[in-house]
């Protein structure tokens, strides 16, 4: 039940469900991806778990075997239902580490960095970097007015031959963020002109 991008790329030993890969994304070996959305350009290491299965810590028992499915050992004592897995949201460029683990119904902000090693139990801001058990945030990758920039003209939805000439601005984030506003600045007067 997943929705995989053309361009996206899952390495052998991955299992992947109800879930969506965006363009240019990637997953690594032998990975975890339950009910997640993942967005365009991301970078996931292997042996990485995201939204797997919770157990109840508010039940007397937090074995699988009170569910009235077969979980755990196969064999079921009770007849409850098993908790809905809630979506956990990947955003777009963001890359994370060998063997890290997102609890589900998480949402990882556009641009951030998960460590490898990471257990991330709570959202992550855009472009933050994030490691440790649990994980902090360690720094941000830019400045307060470049991520703004960069969130607010969403490099990523342009289209393959826009990414193809901004491109050699990969490596110098105000100089990008500075031709995208001119692109922006550009496609508005044309677009006032074609209304006039």
């Amino acid at each position: 039940n997943s929705i995989i991008d053309k361009t996206a790329k899952i390495y052998s030993g991955t299992q992947m469900y109800d879930s969506f890969l965006g363009r240019y994304s990637y997953i690594g070996y032998d990975c975890s991806i339950v009910k997640c959305k993942i967005g365009s350009f991301c970078s996931i290491a292997g042996d990485v778990s995201i939204g797997s299965a919770q157990h109840p810590l508010d039940w007397v028992s937090t074995s699988p075997v009170f569910y009235k499915v077969s979980g755990g050992t196969g064999k079921h004592l009770g007849s409850f239902d098993i908790p809905k897995i809630k979506e956990t949201i990947i955003g777009n460029d963001v890359w994370i580490g060998s063997k890290a683990i997102i609890m589900q119904g998480v949402i990882i902000g556009d641009g951030a960095v998960i460590g490898a090693g990471a257990v991330v139990t709570k959202n992550v801001p855009p472009y933050a970097i994030v490691g440790g058990v649990p994980s902090k945030v360690i720094r941000y990758r830019f400045e307060k007015e470049i991520i703004d920039e960069l969130l607010k003209n969403q490099w990523w939805n342009l289209n393959d031959t826009e990414l193809r000439r901004l491109s050699k601005y990969m490596t110098n984030p105000k100089e990008l963020c500075k031709v995208l506003n001119n692109m922006t600045s550009e496609h508005n007067s044309n677009f006032n002109k074609m209304c006039e």
